[in-house]
């Protein structure tokens, strides 16, 4: 038997149409290269979104084109979000910190028709246009007096074609199952590979986003997405704060600039933000050495890569702002797990609460997780056995966008995440790896990421990362390698003297290397492959 109820589809016309009708007047600003801080409203945003619809039709766009975006964090991009999307088009955030040859790859697999651009990245355009012979135009997101001189074919101005279109009057209404956004992985290894997200994805996703075990938002809040808008699309924050009607911070092309945000989140009243660890350690370290705090901000959810101890406690007792430490990929769009309190972990302090809070946390309702060992069988939730992390759910992806070959991530309706965790009764997940970065030394699995965070709490490591290298005897043994302005013998003996008792004695490195900086990715983490690239001539001194 079928139930009786209106079988209206999930689009993100809803999540407009709702901010518009309910929260018009909230807030978005904005930071970019010709505007110090813009301001106007989430009915002001939609309507000029309606006109970015009348725009691609009238550049003659095809009904599901792939429109490409270059840009940072502002209220044009946000535009982009909901005019390409509601339109029944793919908006494809492209990543520009990628290398030049990956970044005509995904614009040649994705087959985009247009795209919008930063004029930041005019000259990068202009290095690659002629290999992305399938582009048809290109449109500078600024106005008139702000155009860039250049050589890119077909340019157009954004704010000159928005002025002369009429928006259209309301979106389409189509099956939910449409494609509404592409995003592409990092593509550490291979070409980057297309995740395209639909519209029943990208509402669900957005719902739990919002809950109060996750981000727990709310139309008294203020968000600053500092994660990029190209990056998995800023981990869904566009979407869930028009959508409960919590005032919107884009920092633009300066979130990188630790002062910038700081004033940003005390100025415009910013309750949470969200950004990759990497992100945060500039700002920690202004905030020392200027003597500024971060009120009203009460908490931030960090993830990409696991959060130091030491940075979550520092957030904690120096700045009273909860780290909502969470995990979660690409193929999921991104968000999986957010570390939030229940009955049995909400009155932990001291060893226990530093045990708990490195941990990413629950599984949001609709995502499903296991770990399984070599041969694929399910190892308990004991919080101890080690295995491989598969998820599923309704924003999990089920196929790469136009794949090389069948995926092998994907296993008997599961995805193999590629991250080595344990889980625990209460459900709560704990990465200690990425499978392909995974210490094995004399048969037994070391977490990298366990010992990264004793090291991070040296007040002189300003970043670190552990790898595991070859060793004569036991197949592999850590280094630990570190970024300080304290270089020397003493340090590395200190460094390891803090792994006595709070580690396994096997656990700990066998050696401490120290590096100017740290290779990372695209997306902000740190790239161990370079790194073991770097020290692949390194031997231990007891091998």
């Amino acid at each position: 038997m079928r139930g009786l109820m209106m079988d209206t589809p999930l689009l993100l016309q809803n999540i407009a149409e709702h901010a518009v009708c309910n929260h018009g007047g909230r807030e978005i600003v904005s930071v970019t290269a010709d505007h110090d801080r813009h301001r106007y409203t989430f009915a002001a945003a939609m309507e000029r979104a309606r006109r970015v619809t009348a725009l691609l039709d009238s550049l003659g766009t095809t009904p599901d084109a792939r429109i490409a975006t270059l840009a940072w964090n502002d209220f044009r991009h946000l535009e982009l979000y909901f005019g390409v999307s509601c339109s029944g088009r793919v908006l494809h955030t492209i990543n520009p910190r990628l290398f030049a040859e990956q970044l005509v790859y995904i614009v040649n697999h994705a087959e985009d028709e247009w795209v919008f651009f930063d004029v930041a990245f005019t000259g990068l355009l202009e290095s690659v246009a002629t290999q992305c012979p399938g582009v048809r135009g290109y449109v500078a997101m600024t106005d008139a007096a702000h155009m860039p001189e250049s050589s890119l074919p077909n340019l157009h101005c954004y704010e000159t074609l928005l002025a002369a279109a009429q928006p259209v009057a309301g979106w389409p209404e189509f099956d939910e199952n449409t494609a509404s956004s592409l995003c592409y992985t990092s593509g550490t290894t291979g070409h980057p590979k297309g995740v395209l997200y639909s519209h029943r994805s990208t509402v669900l996703h957005t719902y739990a986003m919002a809950l109060p075990d996750s981000a727990g938002l709310s139309a008294l809040d203020c968000v600053l997405p500092i994660v990029p808008m190209f990056h998995v699309n800023a981990w869904g924050y566009p979407y869930a704060a028009l959508m409960v009607g919590a005032k919107l911070v884009f920092p633009g092309h300066r979130l990188s600039e630790p002062e910038l945000l700081v004033d940003l989140i005390t100025e415009e009243g910013v309750t949470i933000a969200g950004g990759v660890p990497t992100v945060w350690l500039p700002v920690l370290d202004y905030l020392r050495r200027s003597g500024r705090n971060l009120a009203p901000l009460n908490r931030t959810v960090i993830g990409g890569s696991a959060c130091p101890l030491a940075m979550i406690e520092e957030f904690r007792e120096a700045h009273d702002v909860t780290v909502l430490h969470g995990w979660g990929m690409t193929e999921m769009s991104p968000v999986g797990t957010v570390n939030r309190p229940n009955a049995n972990t909400a009155d932990l302090a001291g060893e226990a609460l530093r045990a708990h809070v490195v941990r990413q946390g629950r599984a949001l309702p609709g995502v499903e997780l296991r770990i399984v060992d070599e041969d694929g069988e399910e190892l308990p939730r004991d919080g101890s056995c080690f295995g491989a992390l598969q998820v599923r759910g309704p924003w999990v992806c089920a196929d790469y966008y136009h794949p090389e070959a069948p995926s092998a991530a994907h296993h008997e309706g599961w995805f193999d995440t590629g991250d080595v965790a344990i889980i625990d009764a209460d459900g709560y997940v704990k990465i200690t790896d990425r499978t392909k970065d995974v210490i094995k030394s004399g048969g037994e699995w070391i977490s990298s990421i366990d010992l990264e965070n004793v090291a991070m709490s040296h007040p002189r490591v300003r970043e670190c990362a552990v790898i595991g290298l070859p060793h004569p005897k036991w197949q592999e043994r850590p280094l630990l390698v570190v970024v300080s302005d304290a270089a020397d013998d003493a340090l590395a003996a200190e460094l390891l003297a803090m792994f006595e008792g709070r580690v396994a004695k096997w656990w700990i490195p066998n050696d401490v290397a120290f590096v100017e900086s740290l290779p990372h990715t695209a997306t902000g983490k740190v790239s161990k492959l370079n790194l073991r690239r770097a020290f692949d001539e390194y031997r231990f001194p007891d091998a």
